[in-house]
């Protein structure tokens, strides 16, 4: 059977895939939990399910793909800002399917995207998690407070326009202060963001462990009596069954 994968390329199956390797932690935990034992191969930054005991191929960005062709999946899944297009092409150039998720912008986005992957490839039963984290992040409340929200230092980077991460935020009342930049993911320079605080128009300072890890001893200190929270960045960027658990870590 064909299917048709988010970017409308044809992905040619067999029958439903008894051998997957996923190259996006979010969607190990999502198929695992959902069709568990089909995975025979992951990333080594696919950290769940913590059970999960397959081998490994490198990380989302560079991973090996020899080591992918050798474990002779019936699909692999992939996601269009995790993965490299050059990877993609060449599986799919050695006769592998490869089923690209979009990046997402909202979580009903990331949420019907999982359900057409989950169903149709896998022709699997609607799953439970995924009904209810619909229903948990179906509302926006009003905003209660303005975040400038780094992903990355040495260069700074933050969260900028339609970004999931930043959909998740805005679906507990937080609002980011450069959710109208040109750029997702913006660069500024250190003075510009403490400026938000300066002039009052940003009051709080979110910092996520992923992708880079901000701690208490490194990332709060370079906004001096800002208030800030450190969280999960799985809670921030996972799309999955860890939505459910990030709705109730999440919220005020």
């Amino acid at each position: 059977m064909t299917l048709f994968d988010d970017l409308g390329e044809d992905i040619p199956l067999r029958g439903r895939p008894r051998r997957v390797v996923s190259m996006v932690p979010s969607l190990t935990e999502a198929i695992e939990v959902t069709a568990p034992g089909i995975l025979v191969g992951a990333t080594d930054y696919c950290t769940h399910p913590a059970s999960l005991a397959v081998p490994r191929i490198g990380g989302s960005k560079y991973p090996k793909l020899n080591r992918v062709i050798e474990l002779e999946p019936d699909l692999v899944v992939a996601n269009s800002e995790e993965n490299r297009p050059e990877d993609v092409e060449r599986l799919r150039a050695n006769g592998f399917p490869v089923w690209v998720m979009e990046a997402a912008a909202t979580v009903p986005h990331a949420l019907a995207s999982l359900r057409r992957l989950l169903t149709q490839a896998f022709d699997a039963p609607e799953p439970e998690w995924l009904v209810q984290a619909e229903d948990l992040w179906r509302d926006k409340p009003p905003v209660r407070r303005h975040a400038v929200v780094p992903v990355w230092r040495k260069p700074w980077v933050i969260l900028g326009r339609d970004t999931f991460a930043g959909d998740v935020l805005r679906r507990v009342g937080v609002s980011i202060v450069y959710g109208e930049h040109e750029d997702r993911y913006p660069r500024p320079k250190l003075d510009e963001l403490r400026s938000w605080f300066a002039d009052g128009e940003a009051d709080l300072l979110v910092l996520p462990d992923e992708p880079y890890e901000f701690t208490a001893d490194d990332g709060p200190d370079f906004f001096p009596g800002v208030p800030y929270e450190l969280v999960s960045g799985r809670y921030l960027t996972w799309y999955g069954p860890s939505l459910v658990d990030a709705y109730h870590a999440l919220k005020p």
